[in-house]
């Protein structure tokens, strides 16, 4: 663990989110360039998300399944817009068994064709529909640039991929899955996304409609953190997932497919952090609480007694609970690698609160200090406190995204106003119009808010009539 701390992110956000998650110890750089490692107190948080996540699928009336990693360069060959979207990040296996493979493999990207494949198989009848599918995986995007969490050649997420009858369920069913995403960000992760949907150019390869849920992070960069496609009939035409109606007709079925990846722990890094480290929402954190206990000698013992007894009674409650009672560190490098490493709240338990029959409490964040809370209290509290901090994330994270969000009339505000946040703009909805802008700035439509009045414009660079009938979200992105 570094004593010296992490760049200010006032002085280079980059470097700040680089030095955080390692000396955090979320992650570690892997073998291969791109690859990461993420240890014990990052898959932790994964796991957290992930058994939350997981719930709402089940609860949604899915099943989770496995494909293979492996899949046939054909099968992506068929779908044309998709293997021109994915070919730049395809890893492709030629070799195998010391000899050279009829055909190349790719190694998972993501799983359309692959499930199409078996959807093909599987439906027959419109009684077989919707046919609700989960998969928990890792897939691999060759990755030139990459940054921890964020964009990694090999990474963890679930794909959602579902077959329907017609439109109108697909789409409720894409919908459901954005909601979904949208619950986890606000309810788990305290980030206040906003729902959207994706521009053409910024679609999914071989969607119909992508939407998205947008999060604003803390150098007003914004971070796509999950997303959900209407396919339309475009892979059932070309796996032939068919059905028989009630009729007897042989008709398309209409497919979604949704994805979140490990890229949203990214986003609470990013989203919550200060100069310090890690800000971790108790929902979200490894250990809510750590108890320090504090003394020499034989108060060393008694303390450090006193800090087991009450672990064990906040972790019957249902608290999340480390004690630090490392003798070789002194109590102030405890407080500042827990601050580090973003716990939400410290207890310290030295002689002298013992005596008082009370505990002094400390939150990550805040203006209201630390404080005494009788010990025969703590266990009845603290569920509380910890609620109560989850919420003062949320609203800090959604204040300071509502002040770094600005309407734009025209291009002399627009390059001031995306270098510290978004613009809420009318476009032309032109694919040259958006290069344009992002050449010049970096940034890209970010989404169409589903929220948000209906209003008519002209474009704030070119001119032009909107096409949207609404503003829409500019910034630059990770």
């Amino acid at each position: 663990m570094s004593r010296e701390g992490v760049t200010p992110q006032s002085e280079d956000f980059s470097a700040w989110y680089n030095e955080v998650v390692i000396q955090a110890e979320l992650v570690d750089r892997g073998p291969v360039r791109g690859t990461m490692v993420i240890r014990p107190y990052g898959y932790r948080m994964w796991e957290l998300l992930q058994a939350d996540l997981d719930g709402r699928i089940k609860e949604g009336g899915h099943d989770n399944a496995a494909f293979p990693m492996f899949i046939p360069e054909s099968y992506f060959k068929r779908e044309a817009e998709h293997v021109e979207g994915f070919s730049p990040e395809l890893a492709v296996v030629t070799i195998a068994g010391g000899k050279e493979l009829e055909e190349p493999l790719v190694v998972r990207p993501t799983s359309e064709t692959v499930i199409g494949e078996y959807m093909a198989k599987w439906i027959e009848s419109h009684r077989d529909l919707p046919l609700l599918l989960n998969q928990w995986a890792n897939v691999v995007r060759w990755e030139l640039r990459p940054r921890m969490f964020l964009r990694t050649t090999e990474f963890l997420w679930q794909e959602g991929h579902t077959a329907h009858a017609d439109e109108d369920d697909a789409m409720r069913e894409t919908m459901w899955a954005l909601d979904t995403y949208a619950g986890v960000a606000r309810e788990l992760a305290a980030i206040p996304v906003i729902e959207g949907e994706k521009t053409p150019s910024e679609r999914f390869a071989g969607a119909v409609r992508t939407y998205t849920i947008e999060g604003m992070m803390r150098d007003g960069r914004a971070l796509q953190s999950g997303t959900s496609h209407y396919l339309g009939t475009n892979f059932a035409k070309v796996f032939d997932i068919t059905y028989q109606d009630e009729e007897g007709k042989l008709v398309h079925a209409h497919t979604t497919s949704w994805g979140l990846s490990t890229r949203m722990l990214g986003g609470v890094i990013m989203t919550h952090g200060d100069d310090k480290g890690l800000v971790l929402p108790p929902r979200i954190a490894p250990y809510q609480v750590v108890i320090v206990p504090i003394g020499r000698d034989d108060a060393a013992e008694r303390t450090a007694t006193a800090a087991h007894d009450l672990a064990g009674q906040l972790k019957r409650a249902g608290v999340r609970v480390r004690v630090d009672d490392r003798p070789q560190l002194r109590p102030g490098y405890k407080f500042n690698e827990w601050e580090l490493r973003g716990v939400p709240i410290r207890l310290e338990l030295g002689p002298r609160d013992l005596d008082g029959g009370v505990v002094t409490l400390a939150r990550r964040l805040g203006d209201q200090g630390k404080e005494q809370i009788p010990l025969d209290q703590v266990t009845e509290r603290l569920p509380g406190i910890l609620e109560e901090f989850q919420a003062f994330l949320y609203e800090r994270a959604e204040r300071f995204r509502d002040e770094h969000i600005a309407d734009v009339e025209s291009w002399d505000g627009f390059p001031e106003q995306v270098s510290t946040g978004w613009a809420r703009v009318f476009h032309c909805g032109r694919t040259d119009c958006e290069d344009a802008i992002k050449a010049d700035t970096a940034a890209t439509p970010r989404c169409i808010p589903i929220e948000g009045p209906q209003e008519q414009g002209t474009c704030f660079r070119c001119g032009e009539p909107s096409a949207y009938g609404k503003r829409i979200l500019f910034g630059r992105s990770y």
